[in-house]
């Protein structure tokens, strides 16, 4: 569809962008010392019930079994970090109209198992043996 403004062709869509304009409000946050768990917290009110229970429960878990993570947002997304890096971050269905959440690691993650390892999942809902498995990771990508 092309811009309005120049006439190009957008290679972004609307959901992308404005991932990108929460990207660039956090890195001005972050500058100003922004309560990180604050924005967590926001970002997950904003999200629609089914998105906003398994986020809260994230939070939850990821506190509990890793205190040493900072939690703050990463392009709007609840994320936890460690040493001001992303290790894992919570993509709401709703953010980009998909049909599943993702629970992801970033490459600080020490997730390493051979030439090839996941580092991400897709989650429809959080049972006990989801919840289990997420804490490992967590742990497991700690070190």
């Amino acid at each position: 569809m092309p811009d309005e403004r120049t006439g190009n062709v957008s290679t972004f869509t609307d959901e992308e962008k404005g991932a990108m304009r929460e990207r660039a409000r956090e890195l001005k946050a972050a500058k100003s010392g922004a309560d990180g768990e604050q924005d967590l917290l926001q970002a997950i009110a904003k999200m629609p019930e089914s998105d906003a229970a398994m986020a809260r429960r994230l939070h939850e878990l990821i506190s509990a079994a890793a205190p040493e993570l900072a939690p703050r947002t990463y392009y709007g997304m609840p994320a936890w970090a460690k040493g001001g890096k992303v290790l894992c971050f919570f993509q709401n269905a709703s953010k980009f109209k998909a049909r599943y959440a993702t629970f992801g690691f970033n490459e600080e993650a020490l997730l390493d198992d051979g030439a090839m390892w996941a580092t991400s999942w897709a989650l429809t809902k959080l049972t006990p043996a989801e919840e289990k498995q997420i804490v490992a990771l967590v742990k497991k990508a700690l070190g």
